[in-house]
């Protein structure tokens, strides 16, 4: 398969990576034939995150015996010295390996965590760790096109991983090309847009159009990823009837789809708006379990408290329609977790 340089990194990775997320849902055998057979079909970059439960584990075990083949990603979410040295040790020790090619900053998504990440303590973690030959380049990923334009200015960040697909597509106006001046590599996340695009045709041969981005897919089938690496290797230039279908789902999800920029913040009874507007792509990819008892449950409480004020609606550049969006939401999830509450019960 084709490699691109990945930015400053020097790192030549496959034009498809792998992404750790979906594995998390299958059995550990199912997981490992999943990474085994990405690797057999070429491809070289495989990325996960201390926060992904077992993902890096299943990774370890899966790539063990062609470590110096593969170019390996991780994350932490630590935004202190002490978690960030306790997630680079337990990432090294759940992959099975004496480094990791690209160690990222995992979702920093305000000047807070920006700041945080860069003054108290993990990216000085993350510095010691390049000099003891640990990690071999330091990276950060981020949902914020603002935050993640200002930490790729400060020079200290070899690559950049952002949601980019052709309905979130308004990094190719600015955020591409600053990294492309900066020569930080750019890896684009969600190129099926978390789920909600189901042709991926037409999302991959969009993406092949910009020739020095690398798309991360997350992967929980292996004729998912069979079909995807088809993609990359054959005809890439898309027919018109493709062009207009494209154009049809931009229309129709343009108006109903969140890009998580949070410009509807503050909201005033603190809903986190765009985790709710998101979570079907979280269903989709995270283990039920996590998604029912975690995070997303107390996001949807605070979603059914709407005051229906009406703000983050004049505050969204996208013009959506939040707060019949949040109804919609917050009832999916209650049917969801009543039919995920009656299996466990049998």
């Amino acid at each position: 398969m084709e490699k691109i340089r990945l930015g400053k990194t020097g790192l030549m990775v496959t034009k498809v990576g792998f992404g750790g997320i979906p594995i998390q849902r299958l059995t550990e055998d199912g997981a490992v034939e999943v990474v085994r057979r990405c690797v057999e079909l070429g491809i070289n970059f495989i990325d996960t995150a201390n926060g992904y439960t077992t993902s890096e584990e299943r990774i370890g075990k899966a790539v063990k015996g062609q470590r110096e083949n593969l170019i390996i990603a991780t994350k932490t979410g630590a935004r202190n010295r002490k978690g960030a040295e306790e997630h680079l040790e337990l990432s090294l020790k759940r992959l099975q390996t004496d480094y990791i090619d690209l160690y990222q900053f995992h979702g920093v998504s305000s000047e807070e965590h920006l700041k945080l990440v860069l003054e108290d303590g993990p990216y000085s973690v993350a510095e010691e760790a390049k000099k003891a030959g640990k990690i071999r380049h330091i990276a950060i990923t981020s949902h914020s096109r603002e935050i993640a334009m200002k930490a790729v200015a400060t020079d200290m960040f070899e690559s950049l991983m952002f949601p980019f697909n052709f309905i979130v597509n308004e990094p190719i106006d600015d955020l591409i090309p600053l990294c492309r001046q900066h020569d930080v590599g750019f890896i684009a996340m969600k190129p099926m847009a978390g789920g909600m695009l189901e042709n991926a045709t037409i999302a991959f041969k969009y993406l092949f159009t910009i020739p020095d981005i690398v798309p991360l897919v997350g992967i929980e089938k292996v004729e998912e990823i069979e079909e995807i690496v088809k993609l990359a290797e054959g005809p890439q230039e898309m027919t018109e009837a493709e062009k207009a279908y494209m154009q049809q789902l931009i229309d129709e999800l343009g108006t109903r789809f969140c890009r998580r920029c949070d410009y509807c913040q503050p909201c005033t009874v603190s809903i986190p708006i765009s985790m709710v507007m998101t979570s079907k792509s979280f269903f989709k990819r995270m283990p039920p379990e996590r998604f029912f008892g975690g995070m997303v449950d107390g996001a949807m409480e605070k979603a059914a408290e709407c005051t229906e004020c009406g703000e983050c609606e004049e505050r969204c550049p996208y013009k959506l329609p939040i707060r019949e969006m949040l109804v919609e939401h917050v009832q999916w999830f209650k049917e969801e977790k009543e039919k995920y509450g009656s299996q466990t019960k049998v």
